[in-house]
């Protein structure tokens, strides 16, 4: 079993040594993902989209818990609709993937794939929206997206990805901002709840926000090596796309007013934080609620009268009680087997062979901990849903324990170089100046990743003067 582990750890990168390997050796050793022929693409296996549906499955309840219905808007956009919103086409322009040729035919007008669809949804919300009673309009779509990246790898960076996207139209300015803030949240509560990953919320800088809006809220969780990945973003828009697309309502005093509108987006870039956030030497670890197995079974001595018949019972049971179950039934040895499913993340394996048969109980290993117990079969069910329970809150517990332990303070730019450097989120003042930003950027490679509300500093960290804000500064991904 000693030369199973060796050989299964001596396929993947050594995490500590060279991180950026290691993920990659991960997401394709463990068949969540392959490269499409298609530069820059990938294709989501099903493993890896079994994650990406438990993640789906627990968004949408909240989405719609919330007053959100879901609809499906067009993958291609008139060009010109990118036009009408100068930031907003000035932002993705760079990105941007446009067809030409239609039916064998030059095509009267480009048309746009989808980077995000603001355009074609004020278009149709323009036409929808007529009276106050209409409001608000809460809309989400589960879609795919293309961005021209020149840079990929698996979940982080591709240039087609997976994604919802939320669109709003609102009353008041303060009822959008309202909007933004509550779907900030909702995301915070699903990353701790379901990804055990504790997150960083707050409002993005002027360079850092989205193309088009007037606020970018982020959320920005800290991975193994200590580098931010962006996990999500909400954003209030206020009147710029109502009025790029005469979204216009007649309100209750008798006069056309233009509404507020919000969007809101996460997308499959989110597996690839929890593979960074909770992946050890061994593999992944996959927190149970978006775990696609929760628990696998592997008989031991399969060949030994009764026990495939017990496995394929526990099985059953588990199932019956909702609760993710597989059995590798295979003819691989079992230490194949154990390092296998480690590799894969499963959060808890069941080893039931002819002695634990015989004495009514099985062999239970948690990923997380490595830790080996003994349980009855008798009620295993009840036994096995609060060890999951346990794993989950475990994992968020040690992901919040990095997040604060790796949060430094600095006054000056080498300051925040020193920290960045030994692998941790710095706060620093900053005057509100881009001309700092960038300094900082560009002799750090940190970028600012969130304005942290309700702290203060007394000077910039680089240039000295009057702080306007905290920011969090971060080497990001």
């Amino acid at each position: 079993m000693a030369k199973d582990k060796e050989q299964f750890v001596n396929q993947i990168a050594d995490i500590e040594t060279d991180f950026p390997r290691w993920y990659t050796d991960v997401v394709i050793k463990t068949k969540l993902v392959d490269y499409g022929p298609v530069k820059g693409t990938m294709v989501i296996r099903p493993y890896g989209y079994a994650i990406w549906e438990n993640i789906q499955k627990e968004l949408d309840a909240r989405f719609k818990a919330t007053g959100h219905q879901n609809a499906y808007f067009p993958l291609l956009i008139p060009y010109s609709f990118m036009t009408r919103e100068a930031e907003h086409v000035e932002g993705f322009a760079p990105e941007v993937a446009v067809v030409t040729v239609g039916g064998g035919e030059t095509l009267a007008e480009p048309l746009v794939i989808r980077p995000t669809s603001e355009t074609i949804i004020g278009e149709m919300y323009s036409k929808w929206l007529q009276s106050y009673r209409d409001l608000p309009i809460l809309i989400n779509q589960w879609a795919n997206v293309v961005r021209w990246e020149k840079t990929t790898r698996p979940f982080l960076r591709t240039s087609e990805f997976l994604w919802q996207e939320g669109h709003t139209v609102h009353a008041t300015e303060e009822e959008a901002m309202e909007e933004t803030l509550k779907m900030l949240g909702v995301y915070k509560e699903f990353a701790e709840t379901c990804l055990a990953i504790p997150v960083f919320t707050g409002r993005k800088t002027e360079k850092e926000k989205f193309a088009g809006a007037v606020a970018t809220f982020g959320m920005e969780a800290m991975m193994h090596d200590g580098k931010s990945l962006q996990a999500g973003t909400s954003h209030y828009l206020g009147q710029n796309f109502a009025k790029a697309f005469d979204i216009q309502f007649l309100d209750k005093d008798g006069t056309h007013k233009y509404g507020y509108t919000t969007s809101w987006g996460v997308s499959t870039r989110l597996i690839g934080a929890l593979i960074m956030s909770h992946g050890d030497a061994r593999g992944l670890i996959i927190p149970p609620v978006v775990a696609p197995i929760q628990a696998i079974i592997v008989p031991i001595a399969s060949k030994k009268e009764g026990v495939l018949e017990a496995v394929a019972e526990l099985k059953a049971k588990l199932l019956a009680a909702g609760i993710r179950a597989d059995s590798d039934v295979s003819d691989n040895s079992p230490g194949w087997k154990f390092n296998e499913w480690e590799m894969k993340g499963v959060p808890l394996r069941i080893e039931l062979g002819p002695r634990d048969i015989e004495a009514g109980k099985m062999v239970l290993v948690r990923r997380d901990t490595h830790e080996k117990t003994e349980a009855p079969l008798e009620n295993a069910a009840d036994t096995i849903r609060n060890l999951l329970s346990e794993i989950q809150a475990n994992l968020l517990e040690k992901a919040r324990k990095r997040k604060e332990e790796r949060v430094v303070t600095a006054e000056s730019v080498d300051e925040i170089l020193k920290g960045v450097e030994g692998g941790n989120f710095v706060k620093a003042g900053w005057c509100g100046c881009r001309e700092c930003e960038d300094k900082i950027k560009e002799l750090t490679a940190a970028s600012a990743r969130v304005i942290v509300e309700g702290e203060h500093a007394e000077k910039c960290a680089c240039c000295g003067k009057e702080a306007k804000h905290v920011v969090l500064f971060a080497r990001a991904y």
